[in-house]
C-alpha cells in the first residue's frame, strides 16, 4: 500500500499535496512555501458557443505562464537555494493547483443560456486544475520510470479523482499528459495535469449519445471486439490495449478494463498494480517505434458525475501526431474546419508495428 498524502499550502494559498512510494524513506513532515504571500489571479470566463453548444474558456492570464525555461529555473524541481519552485520540498509524486488555471479557482454551478437568447452569453469558469509531477528529476519520462512510481502516480490520480468529483460545481474530472514540444508542452520536467470541469465536456457528451442509441453492454462488447481483432496489442488479466478499428492519429492506443470501471476510484489495488506495469510497456512501446521520445496526449478519460454514470467505463486514449519518423501529422482542412478526419496509416498496421514493440 501507498502512504496517505500528505497536505500543505503555497505561498498564496493554493493546496499541494506529496504522494510517496511505497517503499519511500521522505519525511512525514514538509518544509511549508517560504515565497512571500501574493494573491492569485481571478477566476477565467467562461462563453457560450451558440454555433456548437460547447463552452470555451477565456483564461488570458495563462499568457504569462513559463515557457521552456532552463533546468536552474524549473518550477516542477524540488525548491533549491537558487530556486524557489512550486514545490518547497523534496517529493516522489507532487501534486499542486495550477497558477494560471483555465478553471477555477472558484467553485459554482454554471447556468446554460436561455434557448431563446445563446449569443453573447458567458460566466465564471468554475473548477479546478492541478499539476501532477511525476519527479523530482528534471528530465526523464514515465515510461521509464519504476512501475511502482507509475503506481504511485496512479495512486494520486485516484485520490485526487475522489477529491475533485466532491467539489461543489464539479462534473467530470480529466487527467491527462501532454508531452513533448511538437504537442505543445512549456516545461521539459515530466509532469501531467488534472482538469475538474463544471460541465460535460464535447467528447464525453458524443461518447454519452453512442452509448444511449446502443442500448446494449457498449463497453463489454466493444472489449470482446477488439480482444479477438488483429489490432489487440497488449492483454492481461484485468485490461486490454488496442489500436482502435477508426483510429483518427498515425499513432492511437486505447486501453479498457475488463469489467464496467466508472473511473479511478473503482480499481482495485490489485488492478491499480497491474495497470501500472501495462501502462509502462505501452509507454517503453511507444518510444521504441522510432528509438527515441514521441510527442502524445496521454488522456484517461473517466464517467462525469450524471445519472447513468456506471454505463460510462474509464479508457486511457493515447495519441501522437507522429507519422513517421520525422514527419507531424497536421490538422488541416478537413479535420481542423469539419472534424472529418483522414487516418495516414492503416490502423492494422500502426497494431502490428507496436506489438513488435511491447514486450
Amino acid at each position: 500500500m501507498n502512504k496517505p498524502s500528505i497536505e500543505a499550502k503555497l505561498f498564496d494559498g493554493r493546496d499541494i499535496f506529496y504522494f510517496d512510494d511505497a517503499e519511500s524513506t521522505l519525511p512525514a513532515n514538509r518544509i511549508q512555501d517560504q515565497r512571500e504571500s501574493d494573491q492569485r489571479p481571478v477566476t477565467a470566463e467562461l462563453r457560450y458557443d451558440a454555433l456548437s453548444g460547447e463552452w470555451i474558456t477565456v483564461a488570458s492570464h495563462r499568457q504569462q505562464r513559463a515557457f521552456l525555461p532552463p533546468a536552474h529555473a524549473c518550477p516542477l524541481c524540488p525548491t533549491s537555494e537558487n530556486n524557489p519552485s512550486e514545490v518547497p520540498d523534496n517529493f516522489d509524486v507532487a501534486v499542486f493547483e495550477n497558477k494560471g488555471p483555465a478553471f477555477g479557482p472558484d467553485l459554482g454551478e454554471i447556468s446554460p443560456p436561455e434557448r431563446t437568447a445563446p449569443f453573447g452569453f458567458s460566466t465564471t469558469s468554475f473548477g479546478r486544475c492541478e499539476v501532477v509531477v511525476f519527479s523530482p528529476d528534471h528530465m526523464g519520462n514515465l515510461g521509464s520510470m519504476p512501475v511502482a512510481r507509475i503506481e504511485t502516480v496512479i495512486k494520486a490520480w485516484q485520490s485526487r479523482t475522489s477529491h475533485l468529483q466532491k467539489l461543489e460545481g464539479v462534473i467530470q474530472v480529466f487527467p491527462f499528459e501532454n508531452r513533448g514540444q511538437d504537442i505543445g508542452v512549456t516545461l521539459h520536467h515530466p509532469h501531467g495535469q488534472i482538469y475538474s470541469y463544471p460541465f460535460v465536456t464535447p467528447r464525453t457528451e458524443k461518447l454519452i449519445a453512442s452509448v444511449r442509441n446502443h442500448g446494449g453492454d457498449f463497453f463489454g462488447e466493444l472489449v470482446e471486439f477488439e480482444k479477438s481483432s488483429s489490432r489487440n496489442i497488449l492483454e492481461t488479466e484485468n485490461f486490454v490495449a488496442f489500436v482502435p478499428f477508426a483510429a483518427r492519429w498515425p499513432i492511437e492506443i486505447h486501453l479498457l478494463p475488463k469489467r464496467q470501471v466508472a473511473d479511478f476510484t473503482e480499481l482495485t489495488d490489485a488492478e491499480v498494480s497491474e495497470l501500472a506495469g501495462a501502462y509502462k510497456q505501452i509507454l517503453l512501446g511507444l518510444d521504441a517505434l522510432y528509438d527515441k521520445p514521441i510527442p502524445y496526449i496521454s488522456a484517461w478519460h473517466q464517467a462525469p458525475m450524471i445519472e447513468n454514470r456506471d454505463q460510462i467505463r474509464l479508457m486511457l486514449q493515447i495519441t501522437s501526431p507522429l507519422r513517421d519518423a520525422d514527419k507531424l501529422k497536421y490538422l488541416a482542412g478537413s479535420e481542423s474546419a469539419m472534424g472529418a478526419f483522414v487516418g495516414d496509416v492503416a490502423p492494422e498496421e500502426t497494431a502490428a508495428r507496436l506489438k513488435k514493440v511491447i514486450k
